[in-house]
């Protein structure tokens, strides 16, 4: 059972940055493909950006490229997810996600993930 944990949520205005973080402790993280998925008040989990076991592939929802960024370092076991230019439609609690199998368009749908951290809440306020 691989445990994620996210930090970093929190209140920021319109155009302010946040940093996520999620970390674990599995030993074979660098072998998991991470995703961070948000889900919004009534609203179904929806994808936000993805990075491939290696580092090498990255993958963005269109309403947050060019703003986020996701990056991981598989010597600490982390993946974090930088966000700018933050906007009120980005208020949810946004989720990590692991993968050991899936790869390319398949990262983009939660159900290929089976690992999932318990959410931080990111409120952007107008």
């Amino acid at each position: 059972q691989v445990q994620l944990v996210e930090s970093g949520g929190g209140l920021v205005q319109a155009g302010g940055s946040l940093r996520l973080s999620c970390a674990t402790s599995e030993r074979t993280f660098s072998r998991y493909s991470m995703g961070w998925f948000r889900q919004a008040p009534g609203k179904e989990r929806e994808f936000v950006a993805a990075i491939a076991w290696s580092g090498g592939s990255t993958y963005y929802a269109d309403s947050v490229k060019g703003r986020f960024t996701i990056s991981r370092d598989n010597a600490k076991n982390t993946v974090d997810l930088q966000m700018n230019t933050l906007k009120p439609e980005d208020t949810a609690v946004y989720f990590c996600a692991a993968n050991p199998t899936a790869w390319g368009s398949d990262l983009l749908r939660p159900v290929n993930y089976n690992y999932w951290g318990q959410g931080t809440q990111v409120t952007v306020s107008s």
